[in-house]
C-alpha cells in the first residue's frame, strides 16, 4: 500500500466512522456511534455477502448546512426504474445460484446493497458503509446493534458510473478487495497502477470508440461533431474519439461538454454550434441524464436533420426511446450496445414484488419505486409519516404486471445481462478458492486460501484467473487489465408499424476477430436513417470534390475544410476528393473533364487540314501553269523569242519547276522514313536542277555577247551539249551530297512531345544537320553565282535578252530563301514544315513568274514583238 494512499484513507476512515471509547468493551459487540449516518442498505444474510453498488436515483439534494444543528441525511431523487432492474438482477443471480446449489455447495450467498445516487461521494460513502465490519442498518442513520459482528464483503459488485467506479476504485484498491463494475467503461479504468483490485464484464471505452471510429470511417463522415457529459465516462471517452477520428484524416466539427447542472443556456449555447457547424453526424458520448437533457434543449429550438450518434450509455435507454416526445429527433440514431440475452426466469421475478409482500419491510427502495411507478403515497412507513405532496394514497391493488415500463420490460437485457455475469463471475472464483488442493496452491509454498475465511485479496487471483462458457455460450474471462472481450451490437432506432421507437440490430463490432476479417460488419440494407432516409446522410464541411478536381486546403481551417480546384491541363484526377492531380504520361494529355489521360493528338501538316489544302491547290496551279508555259511554249517552239532562248534549256528548266512544285507534296501528309527521305532529297536536286538551268541560260547569254567580239571563239565552249553537261555535273554534285546523307544519317520521322501541349508533333528530323546545311549551302551558292552573272549581264542589248528576268528570279529566290532560315527554326511544330513548303513554293513561283511571264505575254497578246526583225532592232528594249 503506497503511503500517501494509507494516510489519506485513515484520515477519512476516522472522519466518517469516529472511534469508539478505547476503555468500553469491545470484545464482542459492534456499535455505530450517534451521527455517524448510515445509508439505507438492502441485503439479506449469507454465509458469504456480496457487495452492490447502484445508482437507483439520478440526483442528490444537499441539504443545507448550518453548523448550528445536525445535518439531515441526504436525499436523493429521481428514481431511476432502469438501474434499479439491474439491482433485482444482481438479487436474482444469487438466489438462483443459492438454489441451484451446484456452485457452491451448501454455501448460502448473501447481499449488502447501497444507493450510490448517481454521484461520486455517495458511491464513497456507500463503499465505505460496505468495508465496515459490524452489522446494521437504518434509514435514519442510527440505530444499536443487534448482533455480533460479522465478516467484512470479500468483494463489491458495482458502480454503474464511471466517475463512482473511479472514487469507489481507488478506495477499495487500497485494501485490494475485488471490484466488478457492470457498466463503467471509462478507459482509464483499464489502469491496474492506480486501479488493481478493479475488474469489470463492460467492455472499455477504447474498444466502443475504436468501433465508433470505423462506424465514420465506414460511411466517410469527415465532419463530426462530438458532445460529452461532464463526467469521466463523457470525457474520457469523447476525448479518446477525438484524437482516434483525426488519425484517420477526418475532422471535429465541435467537441462540447454537457455541464452537471443541465444548465439551459449552456446547452442552448451548444445547439447553437451544432447549427454553426454544418455538421449533420453528431456523437453523443454521455449517460442517459445528460443526454435527456441536451434533447429537451433540442426539441425546444427545433433542431432537425441531424445523425445522431449514441454511445453505448444511452443506445438503448428506454428513458429516450419511450417518450414519443423524442421520436421524431432520434429516429434513425445509431449507436452500439454491449451483447444482449435472455435471461429465463427474470420476467417473473421483477414482477413479484409488492409492498405487503414479508420481505417489503426490509426494502427501504422498494417503497420509494412503488410509489413512483403507480404515482401514489403508501402514507406511513416505518412509523413515519410520508408526505407525498399531489399524489393519492396508494389502494393496495395495484400489480406490476399491469404496468408497462422500463423496468419490467426485458426485451433488451444488455446491462442487467452484465450484472448477471459479474456475480457468477465472481462465484466461479470462489468455487476455484474451495476447489484448492493442498500443495497445489497460487499463494507461497503453494499454499490455498482459507476457505471459511475469505481474503479478498485471495479472491482477487481467482476472479482475475476466471475462465468458463456460461449457458449462453458466451466465453467469461478478463484480460490483463481486467476488461472482458469487446463484442458490440450496432443498433438503430427505427419506428414500428405501431408507431413505438424499436431497436433493430444492423451489424456487430467484434474485437476479438483474426487477423484479415473485418471488425466492424453491416447490413446497409436494413438501415433507415434519419428523417426516414435511404441514403448515407452527408456530413462534410466542404462539399465533395468530384473526380477532375483536386482539394486544397483552406488556410487557417481544419483539414477537413478545403476548396475543390479544378486540374491543371495535362494532369487527371479520376476519384472523389482526391488530394492531388496526377500528370499524365508524355504521350497522354487530359480530357476535357480531367478524369482520365487520353492520347494525345498527333500533329502534322495534313492534307485534310486547311493548310494543307491550300499549299496542296497552290502548289497543283503552280504544276498546272508550268505545264501550260510548256504547251505554249511547245505550240510556238518555231517563234523567234522560243527559238532564241535557248529552247532546250527552257523545257529542260520548265521541266524542273514543274518537279519543284510537285516535290512540295511529299512535305504534306503524315511523315514516314520513306517520305522524310524522299522530301528533302527531291526537293534538293529538283531546285539544284532548276538553278543549273538559270545558271547555264545566264552564262550561255553573257557568253553570246562575248562571242560577238572579233576573234572570239568562245561559244564552241559552250554548246548545246556543254550546256547538258554542265546542268548534269552541277546536279550530280547535290545527287552525291544526297546519298550520302541518306547512307550516314537518312532523315527518320520523329515526334516532338511537348510536356505542356495536348499535341505530339510529328515530323521529319534532319539526321544530319551538317548534311541539310549543305544541300541548303549548295542550292544557295548556285543562286548567288547564278544572281551575280545575270546582274553582270543585265544591260547587254537585246530585245530578247534574259539577263534581267534571271536577275529579279535570282533577287526574289535568295530573299526567300534567306528569310526562310529564321523563320524556319522560330516555327513550331507543323509550322516549320509550312513555313519550308512556303518557300519551295514561293521561290518556284518567282521563277515561273519573272522568267517565263513575259515572254508568254509578248507570244500570247503582242506577237508583232515576236519576229526576227523585232529581234535584231536595237531600238525597243524589252
Amino acid at each position: 500500500m503506497r503511503r500517501t494512499e494509507l494516510v489519506f484513507v485513515s484520515l477519512l476512515w476516522f472522519v466518517v466512522f469516529p472511534p469508539t471509547n478505547p476503555h468500553q468493551d469491545q470484545s464482542h459487540k459492534c456499535k455505530i456511534i450517534p451521527g455517524s449516518m448510515s445509508l439505507p442498505v438492502l441485503e439479506k444474510e449469507g454465509d458469504i455477502i456480496l457487495g452492490g453498488l447502484f445508482s437507483l436515483h439520478d440526483m442528490v439534494v444537499e441539504p443545507s448546512l448550518s453548523f448550528t444543528s445536525t445535518p439531515l441525511p441526504t436525499q436523493c431523487t429521481r428514481f431511476n426504474f432502469r438501474t434499479f432492474r439491474w439491482m433485482q438482477t444482481m438479487i436474482f443471480a444469487i438466489e438462483e445460484i443459492n438454489r441451484n446449489g451446484k456452485l457452491l455447495p451448501n454455501i448460502t450467498l448473501g447481499y449488502k446493497i447501497y444507493d450510490s445516487c448517481s454521484t461520486p461521494h455517495q458511491a464513497l460513502r456507500a463503499a465505505m458503509q460496505l468495508m465496515r465490519s459490524d452489522k446494521g442498518s437504518g434509514v435514519e442513520g442510527e440505530m444499536q446493534s443487534k448482533d455480533t459482528c460479522h465478516k467484512t464483503v470479500p468483494a463489491v459488485i458495482g458502480d454503474g458510473g464511471s466517475t463512482q467506479s473511479l472514487v469507489v476504485a481507488r478506495f477499495l484498491g487500497v485494501f485490494h478487495v475485488p471490484q466488478v463494475s457492470y457498466f463503467s467503461s471509462c478507459a482509464c479504468l483499464s489502469d491496474k497502477k492506480e486501479f488493481p483490485a478493479f475488474l469489470r464484464t463492460m467492455p472499455s471505452d477504447f474498444f466502443q470508440v475504436d468501433a465508433l471510429v470505423q462506424l465514420v470511417k465506414h460511411f466517410g463522415w469527415t465532419w463530426v461533431g462530438v458532445i460529452a457529459g461532464d463526467d469521466a465516462y463523457g470525457r474520457g471517452g469523447a476525448s479518446i474519439f477525438a484524437s482516434e477520428v483525426r488519425k484517420l484524416g477526418a475532422c471535429v466539427a465541435l467537441h462540447e461538454i454537457i455541464p452537471k447542472n443541465r444548465a439551459q443556456t449552456a446547452i442552448s449555447s451548444i445547439i447553437s454550434k451544432i447549427r454553426s457547424s454544418g455538421a449533420r453526424v453528431i456523437l453523443v458520448f454521455a449517460v442517459e441524464q445528460d443526454a435527456a437533457a441536451l434533447f429537451d434543449e433540442v426539441l425546444r429550438q427545433g433542431l432537425t436533420g441531424i445523425q445522431w450518434l449514441a454511445s453505448e450509455a444511452w443506445s438503448t435507454a428506454a428513458v429516450l426511446s419511450s417518450p414519443r416526445k423524442y421520436r421524431h429527433i432520434l429516429q434513425g440514431s445509431m449507436g452500439f450496445a454491449i451483447r444482449r440475452a435472455h435471461i429465463p426466469g427474470l420476467q417473473d421475478f421483477l414482477l413479484r414484488l409488492h409492498p405487503s409482500s414479508p420481505d417489503a419491510l426490509e426494502d427501504p427502495f422498494l417503497i420509494p419505486f412503488w410509489e413512483e411507478v403507480f404515482q401514489c403515497s403508501l402514507g406511513v412507513h416505518e412509523g413515519q409519516e410520508r408526505n407525498v405532496e399531489g399524489k393519492p394514497p396508494c389502494s393496495g391493488a395495484e400489480e406490476l404486471g399491469n404496468v408497462k415500463n422500463i423496468y419490467s420490460d426485458v426485451s433488451q437485457l444488455r446491462i442487467s445481462y452484465n450484472v448477471y455475469k459479474a456475480v457468477y463471475a465472481i462465484v466461479h472464483a470462489l468455487k476455484a478458492m474451495r476447489s484448492c488442493v493442498k500443495g497445489k496452491g497460487p499463494f507461497p509454498l503453494q499454499a490455498c486460501p482459507d476457505a471459511d475465511n475469505i481474503q479478498p485479496w485471495q479472491l482477487l487471483h481467482y476472479i482475475t484467473q476466471v475462465e468458463y462458457l456460461n449457458s449462453f455460450g458466451d466465453e467469461i474471462k478478463f484480460d490483463k487489465n481486467g476488461d472482458p472481450a469487446a463484442m458490440y451490437d450496432l443498433v438503430t432506432w427505427q419506428l414500428t408499424q405501431t408507431g413505438e421507437m424499436g431497436y433493430v440490430t444492423i451489424g456487430k463490432f467484434d474485437e476479438t476477430t483474426t487477423a484479415g476479417q473485418q471488425k466492424l460488419q453491416i447490413q446497409e440494407q436494413n438501415i433507415v436513417w434519419n428523417g426516414n432516409q435511404t441514403e448515407v446522410p452527408l456530413s462534410v464541411c466542404s462539399s465533395i470534390c468530384p473526380p477532375g478536381t483536386r482539394k486544397a486546403i483552406r488556410p487557417q481551417f481544419p483539414i477537413c475544410c478545403h476548396d475543390c480546384v479544378a486540374c491543371t491541363a495535362g494532369e487527371i484526377s479520376n476519384q472523389t476528393d482526391a488530394i492531388e492531380c496526377v500528370r499524365c504520361l508524355p504521350e497522354f494529355w487530359s480530357n476535357a473533364e480531367r478524369t482520365a489521360c487520353v492520347p494525345k493528338q498527333v500533329e502534322f501538316l495534313s492534307f485534310n487540314d486547311t493548310m494543307g489544302i491550300t499549299l496542296t491547290a497552290i502548289s497543283l496551279l503552280g504544276s498546272f501553269c508550268t505545264c501550260v508555259v510548256v504547251f505554249i511554249f511547245s505550240y510556238h517552239r518555231t517563234t523567234p523569242i522560243v527559238r532564241a532562248n535557248n529552247s532546250e534549256l527552257s523545257f529542260l528548266l520548265l521541266f524542273s519547276l514543274t518537279l519543284c512544285f510537285l516535290c512540295s507534296l511529299t512535305f504534306i501528309g503524315r511523315p514516314s522514313e520513306w517520305s522524310c527521305m524522299l522530301r528533302h532529297t527531291a526537293f534538293g536536286i529538283t531546285f539544284v536542277l532548276c538553278i543549273s538551268c538559270i545558271l547555264g541560260k545566264t552564262i550561255v547569254v553573257l557568253m553570246a555577247f562575248k562571242a560577238t567580239l572579233p576573234g572570239s571563239n568562245v561559244m564552241k565552249w559552250f554548246g548545246p551539249a556543254q550546256q547538258k553537261a554542265f546542268i548534269a555535273i552541277c546536279t550530280l554534285v547535290q545527287v552525291i551530297i544526297c546519298t550520302v546523307w541518306l547512307v550516314v544519317a537518312p532523315p527518320i520521322p520523329r515526334q516532338l512531345i511537348p510536356r505542356e501541349s495536348a499535341i505530339v508533333i510529328l515530323l521529319c528530323d534532319e539526321g544530319s544537320p551538317i548534311a541539310f546545311a549543305l544541300v541548303l549551302g549548295y542550292i544557295g551558292l548556285l543562286a548567288s553565282l547564278c544572281l551575280l552573272l545575270a546582274f553582270l549581264a543585265r544591260k547587254l542589248p537585246d530585245n530578247f535578252n534574259e539577263a534581267r528576268l534571271i536577275t529579279f528570279s535570282m533577287l526574289i529566290f535568295c530573299a526567300v530563301w534567306v528569310a526562310f532560315v529564321p523563320a524556319y527554326i522560330s516555327s513550331p511544330g507543323k509550322y516549320s514544315t509550312v513555313t519550308e513548303v512556303f518557300a519551295i513554293l514561293a521561290s518556284s513561283y518567282g521563277l515561273l513568274g519573272c522568267i517565263f511571264a513575259p515572254k508568254c505575254y509578248i507570244i500570247l497578246l503582242r506577237p508583232e514583238k515576236n519576229t526576227r526583225k523585232h529581234l535584231m532592232s536595237k531600238a525597243d528594249k524589252f
